[in-house]
C-alpha cells in the first residue's frame, strides 16, 4: 500500500513539473486556422501562462481553463479542461469548440513558425493542427 502511494506521489510530482523545451508563448493567442479551415469568425482565444502552467481562454462558445502538464519532454496535455456550458451560436463556433477541446485533451506540442504569411504558433496533436497568431497588447494612449 505504501509503495503504491509513494509511486503515485512520485508520478504526480513528475507530471506536474513543467519544464517545457518549447518556445516562450505567454500571452493571448487568436486561433486562426484549424485543420486547414479558417476559423477567425469563431473568435477563439487561448491565453498561456507558462510560469503558472495555466491555460485560459474562449473556445468560440465558452470560457475555458486548464492546467498544463508535461506528457513527454516536448508534449503537453490538459487532463482537466474546464468549460462553461453556453450554447454555440453558429456551426463554425461548434466546429472550432469540438476540435479545440479534442486537441487540448490529447497530448500536443507547440512550435513557433510562419504560416499563411503570418508569424505565430502551431499546436499539433495526433488528430488536429491549430495555427494561432499572437494578439497585440492594448496600448494606452494619452
Amino acid at each position: 500500500m505504501h509503495k503504491h502511494l509513494l509511486l503515485f506521489s512520485f508520478f504526480t510530482i513528475l507530471l506536474t513539473q513543467i519544464s517545457f523545451a518549447m518556445p516562450q508563448i505567454n500571452g493571448n493567442w487568436h486561433i486562426r486556422v484549424i485543420d486547414g479551415m479558417d476559423v477567425r469568425k469563431a473568435r477563439a482565444i487561448l491565453d498561456f501562462d507558462m510560469n503558472k502552467s495555466k491555460l485560459t481562454g474562449f473556445d468560440g462558445c465558452n470560457r475555458i481553463s486548464a492546467t498544463l502538464v508535461n506528457f513527454t519532454k516536448q508534449a503537453i496535455y490538459t487532463p482537466n479542461l474546464l468549460s462553461t456550458h453556453m450554447a454555440c451560436r453558429t456551426a463554425v463556433h461548434t466546429w472550432t469548440r469540438k476540435r479545440l477541446h479534442e486537441t487540448l485533451k490529447e497530448s500536443f506540442y507547440i512550435k513557433k513558425e510562419t504560416k499563411y504569411g503570418i508569424e505565430g504558433i502551431t499546436i499539433k496533436s495526433v488528430h488536429h493542427e491549430l495555427f494561432l497568431k499572437k494578439m497585440a497588447r492594448n496600448v494606452k494612449q494619452n
